[in-house]
Order: C-alpha cells, then structure tokens, then sequence
C-alpha cells in the first residue's frame, strides 16, 4: 500500500497490529515515558518491563525483573501463541554508558524480537554508538539530545542526573 505526502511523493504504509508490536519500558526511569508514546500510537499495545539495574563498581547492567512473555509461537495454534512481537520499542530516558540498552536489545533480540527501537531523551556519544552497534540490522536508536561524555560513576556529563530518582522523588535515599 501507497501513500502521498503533502509534496506528493509517494511512500509505503504497512499497517500494524497489537500483536506485533510491543513498548518495553527499563525500570523505573522508563516508566515516564510509556504514557506519552502510546497516546501517539494508533492502536493500544502490550507494554512489557525489564528491570535492569547499573552495577555500582563493574557499571554492568543486572536484570532483576523481566515480563517478556515466555511461550513461543507454534504452528498448531497461533493464534493462542503468538510469539514475541515483531517490534519491541524500548524506552529509557537516558543512555550513558549504552550497557543498559544492548543488555534490553540482547534480551530481547534472544526472545525472538526481529527489530528494536530504542527511544531516549539523553545520551553519551560512546553509548549511544554502543547500543547501535549492538545489533546493526536489527536496532534503531532515537535519542533527543547527545552528550559528550561519562563520568567516573557511568553518569553523563552535564547530562540529567538519575532520571529514576528525579520522577520518583528518591534523591539521596
């Protein structure tokens, strides 16, 4: 299917159903961000979380909580098993060191995701070309704004702080 833009040049449409699409939000931060990317997309989607926290001395991601659906799609019925989605769209608001992100991207690509999004606000230049190169043909990274560096504790420099802390007024505890 085709469609036109007002300066007339044509482009292909697919359409796409719930089932094939998923938003994964990293928690907690993530969380702030789900509201707003589905009220613009066009049908409700399933939102499924992975928890990943940032290992204060290594600064490797650990996975504490994953909600992916565990059951594979099977020829005999599937439409009772659909599989994982065909696009997973993952959303934290920051991306310093990119660990976190191509642990999601990983973790997702291992469930049977055929593309991934990444969408953020912030990112270092060294983690956002980390999380791309995670999985060149299978991600795409969206970010708002590009930082130059990280700091000895993985934070991005001036960057925003912890996201997480910020919406959930946990600042110092």
């Amino acid at each position: 299917m085709q469609d036109q833009n007002p300066l007339g040049y044509t482009f292909p449409v697919s359409t796409i159903t719930p089932t094939r699409i998923s938003l994964v939000p990293i928690l907690r931060s993530g969380l702030g961000m789900i509201d707003a990317l589905s009220s613009v997309l066009p049908n409700p989607v399933p939102v499924h979380h992975l928890g990943l926290y940032r290992e204060k001395t290594t600064l490797q991601p650990v996975e504490y909580y994953n909600n992916l659906p565990y059951h594979k799609s099977t020829a005999s019925n599937p439409t009772t098993s659909p599989g994982p989605s065909e696009l997973a769209i993952v959303v934290d608001p920051v991306i310093a060191t990119g660990a976190t992100a191509c642990s999601a991207i990983e973790t997702l690509r291992d469930w049977g995701v055929k593309k991934v999004i990444v969408c953020a606000i912030i990112a270092s230049e060294d983690g956002l070309i980390k999380a791309a190169e995670t999985w060149p043909e299978g991600v795409e990274v969206f970010v708002g704004g590009c930082d130059k560096e990280t700091d000895d504790k993985g934070m991005i420099k001036p960057g925003l702080g912890d996201v997480g802390d910020r919406l959930f007024l946990t600042i110092g505890k």
